[in-house]
């Protein structure tokens, strides 16, 4: 049996932190676990840029102001301890990317250039062109490497094991071979991203995006805190969903309607394109549920128009974003406005993280980080280039949390971990087998538009009771499916089994957390209760996951500690 001082799930931007931090000790044996290759995960898609209040281009800017728009981006729903844990650390963690090697763009005197970002009271978005996330990823990587950190690529969380409340080990497979694999371990820091492919093709996320970790931490005890905040980009390319960063609008890009209007000044006349995402994402829908948008129905849009920053600034600093633009709509924005509409981008909600320094969970021996985590950072809105920021930072202080608890704690009982993987390959043997049962891919079709058409962008009551309805339905559904691949070696079927099987129950959470919510705050916008209602909603929601699969509600105190709650302007 495979045994670790520190096992690290993920590979992105907080897997590798973490992993990087986690190995400082060099008497600690430290693995990494990735379903794909590590330089190829999500933070690669990351573009616009990472927050920290440098005070480069704005001298005025400080932590504390960082602090202050964190907190009413999020509708006062951060916990605010966490927030200035965040901001006062940034400044260094940047000072160490540079160290690591990571090629920031620079300005003209030789500093990190930062740029203006939606919700930010001054530009403090440092950035790398606009492949800030994927050159991280790189430099964090090879310092891994140095590091001699162990990689297992193409290997695939199924499972955590807990005994008497408390972690054990994990089951996993390795993808290559078909091999179900226990692993014992001291400590664990889940780090396996987002899952915004419970709306499927309305979504900027990557294929593999689907709450593997969060999951696996849901069922076995730990809730979901808060999975009703879902945040929808403003610029998805309007046919595929794929991100257009808001570098695009922080450069100064327009929004425009089929008159031709910046329309944006009828929504946050002050900050224009440069509103916070939420409320730019819902402006644009409005624009099209009122009849000045292009196209029809699912196919509609708005325009984003850059023509007017000139070839040699968008050459400079979106090469990337013109290259999507022109792969994927077939428009060259030198030329052209770029076809766009939201597109569900991030989930500020997650697992539930108890303390904010050392990453931990309920449960002794698992912490979380980066978008599978919810600390709380975000509370109901996250401020763009708040999140690259999350990852490195939360990455790197779960590294430490979970090399402190390597030390603390020695090894669990092998005899559970070892029925755990006998249990998997049971199903794996019997899903390969059978040979008739419900198509997965109509299974997933059903849940992505049931979430999309009933849990998006704006939401009432009747439409989430129908969605709820609809995935328990799925949920029965999806007990009776077949995959139709029988290989062991690279069954990519069952692989996308198991990720829908997480996806179900993840959705069932962010609809029953949607549904009790009854007000409209950050992200979360209902039709039937338009207003904040901080005397009764000013709190998290954790979801709970019971043994016979029930699912609780409970509601736990935000953390205030400087800013109280206020109408949020821009």
């Amino acid at each position: 049996m495979l045994a670790y001082d520190v096992v690290v799930v993920g590979a992105g931007g907080a897997g590798m932190m973490a992993a990087l931090s986690a190995s400082e000790d060099e008497s600690l044996k430290v693995a990494c676990i990735s379903k794909i290759f590590p330089t190829r995960s999500h933070t690669g898609a990351a573009q616009g840029g990472i927050n920290a209040a440098m005070g480069y281009r704005d001298s005025t800017d400080s932590p504390e102001k960082h602090f202050k728009d964190t907190v009413k981006g999020s509708d006062f729903l951060a916990d605010q301890d966490a927030v200035e844990f965040f901001t006062t650390k940034m400044p260094e963690v940047i000072s160490e990317l540079d160290y690591y090697g990571v090629p920031f763009s620079r300005d003209g005197n030789g500093n990190i250039a930062q740029r203006p970002f939606g919700g930010a009271s001054s530009p403090r978005t440092c950035y790398s062109a606009d492949k800030t996330g994927h050159v991280i990823l790189h430099s964090i990587y090879e310092q891994c490497l140095k590091k001699e950190v162990d990689f297992f690529d193409e290997w695939f969380l199924l499972s955590l094991v807990v005994e008497d409340s408390s972690f054990t080990g994990l089951v996993v497979m390795n993808i290559k071979t078909g091999e179900i694999v226990p692993i014992k371990a001291k400590s664990v820091v889940i780090a396996t991203g987002g899952f915004g492919r419970i709306y499927w093709n309305r979504t900027t996320n990557a294929l593999n995006m689907t709450g593997d970790g969060t999951a696996a931490c849901f069922n076995i005890g730990i809730p979901l805190k808060d999975p009703e905040f879902v945040q929808f980009h403003p610029t998805g390319l309007a046919s595929t969903g794929v991100l257009l960063s808001e570098a695009c609008r922080g450069e100064g890009g327009y929004l425009l309607n089929k008159d031709g209007e910046r329309f944006m000044a009828r929504y946050a006349p002050e900050k224009m394109e440069l509103g916070p995402r939420d409320l730019v994402s819902r402006s644009i829908e409005t624009e099209i549920k009122e009849g000045r948008g292009f196209g029809e129905g699912m196919d509609s849009y708005v325009l984003m128009d850059l023509r007017h920053l000139g070839k040699k600034k968008i050459m400079e600093r979106l090469p990337q974003v013109r290259e999507l633009a022109m792969e994927f709509e077939g428009v060259d924005m030198l030329e052209e406005p770029v076809p766009i509409r939201p597109s569900c981008h991030y989930m500020m909600g997650g697992i539930h993280v108890i303390n904010p320094e050392t990453l931990s969970t309920q449960i002794e021996g698992i912490h979380a980080a980066g978008e599978c985590a919810c600390v709380s950072l975000h509370g109901a809105n996250r401020l763009g280039g708040n999140s690259v920021a999350d990852v490195v930072l939360f990455g790197k202080y779960a590294g430490i949390g979970a090399r402190e608890t390597a030390h603390r704690r020695s090894y669990g009982s092998e005899t559970k971990l070892n029925q755990e993987a006998q249990v998997w390959n049971k199903k794996f043997e019997t899903i390969r087998n059978k040979k008739t049962g419900k198509n997965i891919v109509d299974i997933r079709n059903k849940m992505a538009q049931t979430m999309w058409d009933n849990v998006g962008i704006f939401r009432k009551e009747e439409e989430m009771a129908t969605a709820l309805k609809e995935i328990n339905q799925l949920i029965k559904d999806y007990k009776d499916t077949y995959i139709g691949d029988p290989a062991v070696r690279y069954n990519m079927a069952f692989v996308n089994y198991v990720e829908i099987g997480n996806l179900l129950d993840l959705a069932k959470g962010v609809v029953m957390a949607a549904l009790n919510r009854k007000e409209s705050r950050g992200s979360h916008s209902r039709g039937d209760y338009q207003t904040r209602d901080d005397a009764n909603f000013l709190a998290h929601t954790l979801v709970h996951k019971r043994e016979n699969d029930d699912y609780e509600l409970e509601y736990i105190q935000v953390k205030i500690t400087k800013y109280q709650p206020e109408e949020r302007k821009y």
